[in-house]
């Protein structure tokens, strides 16, 4: 049994000064063997990242275990690993290597599959070359007790794939999509899309006569993910956002490639290169590519933008993300009974501690 005192323990309804007791699940207060002093910072649930492809050097699609062991040192312990645009083979193999990748560093919750299903319009930085129509049968029903999130241009998908996606229990999220208003709306009052892939990122814009997926966003119950990079989205937008979507609809990710944490360079994505300068990274043609932010740096700066409290920012990233997946009851909250993944952190972000199921990690300077 260990004992955290003099914490700022983050719960999604506020902060409360008290002791937290956990082993492998968080606990009633009880004689501990290890009392752990939290010097008065704050202590808050694992932040969860549903959206990344890469970090510290490594990419999903070619060694995910490696980010899984690096991701604490930004506080995250539970991710969605995101693939990307490539050619069927390769998106599978890096299924099956995600499937068997040890119990190392932070929890693999499922998979993220964004493309190939895309618009070419809007494909950002991922690959033409490898677009294909929504097919549920040639990757997704073999994989569907791993896939959670598949991103889709609802303008190029049938019924029938949105269909199966609802029977195996798959997120369906618009994104890298030219579709209207109109087209995106259905899909989201109708055909069950209920998410939306790094909003104002990658698909139609907001216009005063053609309101475009973002304006089905806000004008819906679709739960909105964000990239908080400061390069990807406005600040200004962050803030909209904020007023205008309930709390509980909004999500922060990364979207970060293998260059996160690692300062300039020439990186790859998705098989494409990457060149990294003064936190922007860009294709060769000057696409914006992923963020190069980890998932305390999103936090820091989305607090920042919008004038929000620690915990409702926390919530964002923990709360709101469990409780899309479906796994609210097990993590996503310091609540007893719950996995005991514990981030302990300052006012400006700095990850100084992390505990995965109870067991610290290790962690090495970013």
């Amino acid at each position: 049994m260990k004992e955290i005192k003099n914490g700022k323990i983050i719960l999604p309804e506020g902060i409360v000064e008290k002791n937290l007791y956990f082993n492998e699940k968080i606990c009633e207060k009880n004689i501990a063997d290890e009392v752990i002093d939290a010097k008065n910072l704050y202590v808050s649930a694992g932040f969860i990242n549903i959206h990344i492809h890469g970090y510290f050097g490594f990419d999903i699609m070619d060694n995910c275990t490696e980010v899984q062991k690096n991701l604490p040192k930004s506080g995250v312990t539970s991710f969605l690993p995101t693939t990307m645009t490539m050619p069927l083979e390769k998106i599978k193999k890096s299924l099956e290597e995600i499937k068997k990748s040890p119990n190392e560093g932070a929890k693999i919750l499922g998979v993220n599959l964004e493309g190939p299903y895309i618009s070419e319009k809007f494909k950002g930085a991922q690959s033409e070359k490898n677009i294909r129509k929504p097919n549920f049968f040639e990757i997704i029903d073999e994989y569907k007790d791993l896939i959670k999130i598949v991103t889709i241009a609802p303008e190029e998908t049938d019924e029938e794939f949105f269909e199966e996606c609802r029977k195996a229990g798959i997120i369906i999220s618009i994104g890298h999509s030219a579709a209207d208003y109109e087209t995106a709306i259905n899909a989201i009052k109708n055909l069950g899309a209920k998410h939306i892939t790094h909003l104002f990122n990658a698909q139609s814009k907001l216009n005063q006569r053609e309101p475009g997926i973002v304006g089905a966003a806000l004008d819906s119950n679709a739960i909105c993910e964000i990239i908080c990079d400061n390069v990807h989205v406005h600040p200004m937008l962050q803030r909209l956002l904020w007023k205008v979507k309930p709390h509980d609809e909004i999500i922060l990710i990364t979207d970060s490639l293998s260059a996160a944490g690692l300062g300039d360079g020439i990186f790859s994505l998705g098989g494409q290169s990457v060149y990294v300068k003064k936190n922007i990274a860009t294709l060769e043609d000057g696409t914006i590519a992923a963020s190069v932010a980890g998932m305390n740096q999103v936090l820091k700066n989305f607090k920042n933008n919008v004038g929000c409290s620690i915990e409702e920012v926390v919530n964002l990233a923990t709360k709101n993300p469990a409780v899309e997946l479906g796994i609210f009851d097990r993590i996503g909250s310091l609540e007893i009974g719950k996995s005991a993944d514990i981030v302990i952190f300052d006012e400006d972000f700095k990850i100084h501690r992390v505990f995965i199921n109870g067991v610290e990690v290790n962690l090495q300077p970013i």
